[in-house]
């Protein structure tokens, strides 16, 4: 099976999608405060993955737990996960170093639809871990040359500590605008201060020709989706990525349901007319 890179149709996942496989963790790095990525080296078979899909990464004995793709979907031979260490399972997955074994299933969902972004301007926000999942979509905005029109990433965090791969920055800088802000300012920093709806006003785009990515705290998407339509983006063009329990990761278990929809089958991407009204009720 060959290497799939973000294609019109999402990549299945292994024929028989309840079984794991091994995958063996080649390296690790730390991003910030209980915030690590993984490289995975891709087990035989593994047919790629399209930006916005995720995995169900797991320990024996310990459990499994749905992680977004955050690396390059262009490189073939290696899988590449940013994790949080909040439970058991994901902090288990955390500490992992090279030559650890783990399990994998997937991929899983539907992701960004990066193609309806041809010929349009494009925002991609993103708030906190946020960051992780739309990672692959910057990295295909960034290979996609002449496409797309003008490519603005807003992103906001806690504190500049928590600010994930800030080395790659300057290089996503090379083929976008690129506009950070904290909660928080530190001693030393000089950046911008406040919420990510606050970059809106920094971002040069024509939102009636825009496709928003939008992925953080739900908080978060609600308030930026809904600037963005009061801008004039059409509703059908702003995209978000929700985040429930997953267990199963093809909708038999029911853990991930959201009003009549199943996160892990028919998202977790989702046009904004599919999530305004679920993400009007407070608790759901």
């Amino acid at each position: 099976m060959s290497m799939a890179t973000a294609a019109e149709t999402d990549p299945a996942p292994f024929e028989d999608a309840m079984v794991p496989v091994p995958a063996r963790v080649t390296g690790r790095t730390e991003e910030a405060p209980g915030v690590v990525t993984l490289t995975l080296e891709a087990p035989p078979d593994w047919a790629g993955f399209v930006p916005g899909q995720f995995n169900m990464l797991g320990l024996m004995g310990v459990g499994e737990v749905p992680i977004s793709f955050s690396g390059d979907p262009a490189d073939a031979g290696r899988i590449v996960h940013t994790i949080r260490a909040a439970g058991p399972v994901s902090s288990a997955l955390a500490a992992l170093e090279p030559g650890a074994w783990l399990m994998l299933r997937g991929p899983y969902g539907k992701g960004w639809p990066i193609d309806l972004s041809e010929g349009r301007d494009v925002i991609v926000a993103a708030g906190g871990l946020g960051l992780a999942p739309l990672r692959p979509t910057l990295y295909t905005l960034l290979a996609g040359g002449g496409r797309f029109g003008r490519v603005t990433l807003l992103y906001g965090t806690r504190s500049p500590g928590d600010i994930l791969y800030g080395a790659e920055h300057d290089r996503l800088r090379a083929g976008m605008a690129v506009h950070v802000t904290v909660d928080h300012a530190e001693p030393g920093w000089r950046g911008n201060v406040g919420v990510v709806t606050k970059l809106f006003d920094r971002a040069e785009f024509d939102p009636a020709r825009t496709t928003a990515f939008i992925c953080g705290p739900e908080v978060m998407m609600r308030f930026a989706a809904t600037g963005l339509v009061d801008r004039g983006t059409e509703p059908a063009s702003v995209f978000v990525s929700m985040e429930r329990n997953m267990a199963c990761g093809i909708g038999l278990c029911g853990h991930c349901q959201l009003g009549p929809h199943f996160i892990c089958r028919d998202g977790p991407v989702f046009d904004w007319r599919e999530m305004r009204p679920a993400m009007a009720v407070k608790e759901l």
